[in-house]
């Protein structure tokens, strides 16, 4: 881990590992076919940690009636985020590696495939309150994107800054803030 995160996966020397873990290269393919096999030896649990509690929370809320939906959208992504927030601060080392160093991997593009899924269900969600009566203007697909994109990079900030648990709560506390009141305004509220 201490090589990839010094590195980055496409820095990082298979034979500085095998040297810093006291094995050979051979002893070290016995456990792993390739240096990404052992990169993602590392990251591939918080990946799908992320990612399946993200996918849940957004499958759960689309599955929701309508009326539900419109009145529960800021609780049900807040306790999402809080628990984004635990879990980073749970696992800094590793998902710091898949969030900042994965770059050459098949996990480079974790953060953009989770604000992909998220500009989906965002225009789904737009797509039920217009179905509840609401005056939603349309937003470009593109726009929806660079929102995402925002969010999800700044809300992994924590990481990248190693920020100490309480203060990344307090600082995304005032992130979703920001970001509720500029979704409102471009809602029309």
């Amino acid at each position: 881990m201490t090589e990839f995160l010094d590195k980055g996966f496409l820095g990082a020397s298979l034979r500085q590992i095998v040297k810093n873990a006291g094995v050979t290269t051979g002893a070290l393919y016995g456990y792993f076919s390739s240096k990404e096999a052992l990169f993602a030896s590392i990251v591939e649990p918080h990946a799908a940690a992320l990612m399946g509690r993200f996918m849940e929370a957004q499958t759960s809320f689309a599955e929701l009636p309508e009326e539900e939906q419109a009145n529960s959208m800021g609780e049900k992504s807040g306790q999402y985020v809080n628990w984004m927030v635990d879990y980073i601060c749970q696992h800094r080392q590793p998902v710091k590696l898949l969030l900042c160093r994965a770059e050459g991997t098949s996990y480079e593009h974790f953060v953009h495939n989770m604000v992909e899924q998220e500009v989906d269900y965002t225009l789904r969600y737009m797509d039920v309150l217009r179905h509840l009566g609401l005056d939603v203007p349309e937003l470009s697909r593109s726009l929806c994107h660079i929102i995402a994109s925002g969010m999800f990079n700044g809300l992994f900030e924590i990481v990248v800054h190693d920020m100490p648990r309480e203060q990344a709560l307090r600082d995304v506390e005032q992130f979703r803030s920001f970001y509720t009141g500029g979704w409102l305004k471009l809602m029309g509220g």
